[in-house]
């Protein structure tokens, strides 16, 4: 998905962001964002364990 925006790109997106929020709110806004993605990443990990805890308990009662 992101494999076709390049380095121009990227340095586009990153001059907007600067002028659209400014200096100050660039590093809060990274934060909020990296919080909000590891705690995706928690919850689909668990999503996951869940799921193959429940795969297991139903091996467990066909044996």
């Amino acid at each position: 998905m992101l494999t076709n925006i390049g380095i121009p790109g990227l340095i586009l997106i990153l001059v907007l962001a600067l002028i659209i929020f400014g200096p100050k709110k660039l590093p809060e806004i990274g934060k909020a964002f990296g919080e909000t993605l590891k705690e995706f990443k928690k919850s689909t990990r668990e999503l996951t364990n869940d799921d193959d805890d429940d795969k297991k308990k139903e091996q467990m009662k066909k044996n």
